[in-house]
């Protein structure tokens, strides 16, 4: 079940920060990265509601150690998205998704020393295949230009992007596992709704300190700001029962199916161009993909 649930949770999060990167057009990038905590907050609560309140589904309590790690990868998760929205401005969509795609390597290791779950050596493989695949993308004419574009702001932030997501999402894996033997369903929704919450309080309080009028700007812009709450719960429930499921490592590997879905945005509605090494670089990412799912 882990598969189709990774894949849903991919095209819904890369569907959402197209829409975040849109927002840019009337938002600065932290009121923009804030839409998906303040309109998304919400409808988690609503789901909440409806699964513990009207369907009595059994509410799972919350160890001592679930706050801290939930917290952290709430935050974690907000320091990701405003680099995520930095590199989009520096460079273009589907380049900034292609420089947080480090996050693969990033998870693998966080998982291994965290959480005890490393790959096997052929998924090990072709994780560095993955990331092989990403640095091509970054130079598709010559390889020996990664070393500069190293030095990218850009490139910078993507890989801080990648960070933030890798820790978060092996947080989320450790939070919702705390909760008990209890369905999957029921962790991952109170782990979300928790840590929702906890990202809007922190986000919506660092704007109000430094930027009301980006705050006002995010309750101005709520028509094109409503959708990318909805797409944000969404992709966030499907991550979340992912990697309940499944080691994190794994989940977001698959993942990146996203990167091959911020092409096609990139190309059908942002309007960007490509070459054909990119395509064939995209294809070396997608091959990595397999092997990390058949082999890890």
């Amino acid at each position: 079940m882990w598969i189709p649930i990774t894949l849903a949770a991919a095209t819904f999060q890369i569907l959402r920060t197209a829409r975040q990167h849109d927002l840019r057009r009337v938002l600065d990038i932290v009121p923009a990265g804030f839409v998906r905590y303040a309109y998304g907050f919400p409808f988690a609560v609503l789901a909440s509601i409806v699964t513990f309140g009207v369907a009595r589904a059994e509410l799972p309590t919350p160890p001592p150690r679930f706050w801290p790690i939930i917290a952290g990868a709430g935050v974690a998760q907000i320091l990701g998205t405003i680099a995520l929205l930095r590199s989009f401005r520096m460079r273009d969509f589907a380049v900034g998704t292609v420089y947080a795609k480090t996050e693969v390597i990033i998870v693998a290791v966080v998982s291994a020393v965290a959480l005890g779950e490393p790959l096997a050596p052929l998924g090990w493989i072709s994780a560095v295949v993955c990331v092989i695949g990403v640095a091509w993308l970054a130079a598709p004419d010559r390889i020996t230009d990664i070393l500069r574009l190293a030095g990218d702001p850009a490139a910078s932030m993507g890989v801080l992007a990648a960070a933030g997501f890798a820790l978060a999402a092996t947080g989320i894996r450790a939070a919702s596992n705390s909760l008990g033997d209890l369905p999957t369903c029921n962790r991952a929704l109170l782990t979300l709704t928790v840590m929702l919450g906890i990202q809007t309080v922190v986000n919506g309080a660092q704007l109000a300190i430094t930027d009301r009028t980006g705050l006002r700007s995010v309750v101005t812009h709520w028509r094109p700001a409503i959708p990318v709450g909805v797409l944000s719960i969404a992709g966030s429930t499907c991550w979340a029962v992912a990697v309940t499921l499944t080691d994190a490592t794994r989940v977001r590997t698959l993942g990146q199916v996203e990167l091959v879905l911020a092409f096609a945005i990139s190309a059908m509605w942002l309007r960007e161009r490509h070459t054909r090494p990119e395509f064939v670089a995209s294809a070396v990412v997608l091959v990595g993909i397999v092997g990390v799912v058949a082999f890890g």
